[in-house]
């Protein structure tokens, strides 16, 4: 049987129930031998939790994060070529979204490896869900600017867009800086369009509300290294 390269979601954080990973994603975990992984601490108390246990294993932890060159892919898809399966974890959430393993599972289609994505949560899509924004038309820009200049010109283009074409925005942002560019959505958004607020999602401290941002300037959270997704609609 040929090799497959498993796209294994984790948990959205430290103190996430891995009731929100289904035991058909679980029972996959638990066979694979060979990972690429964005932190291989982060990945090894991830599989623990799932009921790995690490000190029968002999397991073969390879990186892939933001940093890692193209030319590095071909030594990590290696072991789907001789045989083995493969999966793909990240930090937090679905492999290959707003995460470079995109590029593993570009390089192993081209190679005609099977890829199987398993399901698990993703913070966008529950976001998206959580939001009353439109589900029908959306787009996912990742991390906006982070100079002021030129994060406040991205988020008057995707206000337009999304007036124009009744679609929602959604963006994220590194959690120590979600405080600023609150502050720029609050600044910058006109007073009738709407902002969800998306914060940690599936934890404990669960967060979800869509307000205008003339509602949100009298009511401000405070979002500082709490996981959150920003979702923007301008139609009226």
């Amino acid at each position: 049987m040929a090799a497959k390269l498993y796209l294994v979601p984790s948990t959205l954080g430290e103190f996430a129930s891995l009731a929100t990973l289904p035991q058909a994603t679980l029972e996959v975990v638990r066979e694979l031998d060979h990972w690429i992984v964005e932190t291989p601490k982060q990945a090894r108390r991830f599989l623990q939790a799932a009921g790995v246990v690490l000190r029968q294993r002999t397991l073969d932890f390879k990186v892939l994060d933001e940093h890692t060159p193209d030319s590095r892919l071909p030594d990590l898809l290696a072991p789907t070529l001789g045989g083995a399966n493969l999966g793909v974890l990240c930090d937090a959430g679905c492999p290959a979204i707003a995460d470079p393993g995109a590029r593993l599972v570009r390089l192993a289609h081209a190679h005609s490896v099977s890829v199987v994505p398993l399901i698990g949560p993703s913070a966008i899509l529950l976001a998206l869900m959580g939001s009353g924004l439109n589900g029908q038309r959306f787009v996912f820009h990742g991390y906006l600017p982070i100079d002021p200049a030129e994060r406040t010109r991205a988020l008057r283009g995707l206000e337009r867009t999304s007036a124009a074409l009744d679609q929602t925005q959604i963006a994220i942002e590194t959690p120590y800086r979600n405080n600023q560019l609150l502050d720029a959505l609050l600044k910058v958004c006109a007073l009738d369009t709407q902002l969800c607020i998306a914060a940690d999602l599936t934890l404990p401290g669960q967060y979800i509300e869509t307000r205008r941002i003339r509602e949100w300037r009298t009511f401000r959270p405070n979002l500082n290294k709490r996981p959150t997704v920003f979702l923007i609609n301008a139609a009226h």
